[in-house]
């Protein structure tokens, strides 16, 4: 296997293995739309868990060994069938359909394959490198106390399910952070590839907002309602990505390229492995609100508390991911971003009680204002 050096970049057959992901990513939204739950909105976010925990293993992995040759690939290959399998599972992650296979059993049995051609593949790359070794070796402890958990919760169901699930995330997430304080056996061999890696999956998740503005808007005639709440939606996107591509990546290389060692892998744990997922998060969340607000564009009555909740305290969430990833890297809190969160978590009665498109906008100028008081802050500090 070709080992990483410091200048790799991301390859192609990482982006291609990436797509799969944007499936996974319209699977989820559209389950939080069929249940229209908070209940939903849980399970949709255990299930973005498992796909995050997935991705982030890959990432990893890619950081080590060459993505795009050998055995790495052929590993990848079997990874990306069985994950697209666990997307289209996803539906019937709770629910079995009449007819066919069991849904739960499908998806978890897929997971199990994500994982374990991962751990084997990760463990050849790390040939060599006993500490690395040893760190995958003590990993196995987690994994299969959350592939036991998963399974018991398939075969029990309901809200068993549900808690059971929570619990082999908990147990999975939580065991893999404490064995990995001080940055345990990792490494991280390229920055560049690690930044840009994630900066990929930002993007593809973002390009799922897009996605939801205009599957909100297709059951509606075309109308400047209509189109008002389009734009507003693109908008929103676009001040999400000039949140995190405009204002914060350059501040985070720069912040990663002072590190070396244990430190740095521990700040990548933090920042990155951790961070990033309240960021996509909020993203998948913000992308179901904008598309529940487009489809009642033309609503006379107001949004009601369950889908004004999913557009302020997805909006929140992605904000919030956004000072937690700088505290990681720089110990730092950035109040700017702590206030606009709060401000969003705020709204949420005022949202509640006024048209779809009004949410749109009020989340928007929120977090538009946020983006002119960072680029701001930036400019005078050049």
């Amino acid at each position: 296997m070709q080992s990483v050096t410091e200048d790799h970049r991301v390859t192609t057959f990482e982006l291609f293995f990436d797509l799969v992901f944007v499936f996974a990513v319209t699977q989820l939204t559209a389950y939080m739309a069929d249940a229209h739950t908070a209940a939903g909105i849980v399970q949709a976010t255990l299930l973005l868990a498992l796909f995050w925990w997935s991705w982030s293993a890959y990432a990893w992995l890619g950081n080590q060994a060459h993505a795009g040759i050998g055995t790495v690939r052929a590993g990848m290959v079997v990874a990306m069938v069985a994950v697209f399998i666990l997307a289209l599972a996803t539906p019937e992650a709770w629910h079995d359909a009449p007819g066919g296979l069991n849904g739960p059993v499908v998806l978890t049995v897929a997971y199990i394959v994500v994982r374990s051609a991962h751990m084997a593949v990760y463990l050849m790359a790390a040939r060599g490198d006993a500490g690395l070794r040893r760190q995958l070796l003590v990993n196995t402890i987690p994994l299969m106390s959350g592939v036991v958990l998963l399974v018991i919760g398939v075969a029990v169901g309901g809200t068993g399910q549900t808690v059971l699930w929570a619990c082999a995330l908990a147990a999975d997430w939580g065991a893999t952070y404490l064995t990995s304080r001080g940055g345990g056996g990792w490494r991280i061999n390229s920055r560049t590839h690690w930044v840009e890696r994630h900066g990929n999956v930002i993007i593809l998740a973002l390009g799922e907002s897009v996605v939801a503005v205009g599957t909100g808007a297709r059951a509606q005639p075309i109308s400047w309602t209509l189109l008002t709440g389009a734009v507003l939606g693109i908008l929103i996107a676009t001040t999400m990505w000039w949140l995190y591509f405009d204002v914060s990546i350059e501040a985070a290389e720069k912040s990663l390229g002072r590190r070396s060692g244990s430190d740095l892998v521990n700040v990548v744990i933090k920042a990155y492995t951790y961070g990033h997922f309240v960021l996509i998060a909020g993203i998948v969340v913000v992308a179901f609100g904008v598309e529940e607000a487009l489809a009642h564009a033309g609503d006379p009555h107001g949004s009601g508390a369950f889908n004004a909740g999913a557009l302020s305290f997805g909006a929140a969430t992605y904000v919030c991911g956004f000072a937690a990833f700088w505290f990681a890297l720089e110990r730092k809190l950035v109040w700017s971003r702590i206030i606009a969160a709060a401000a969003l978590v705020a709204a949420w009665p005022l949202l509640a009680a006024t048209r779809p498109l009004a949410d749109i906008a009020i989340v928007l100028a929120i977090l538009a204002a946020l983006v002119a008081v960072e680029v701001r802050a930036r400019a005078r500090l050049k």
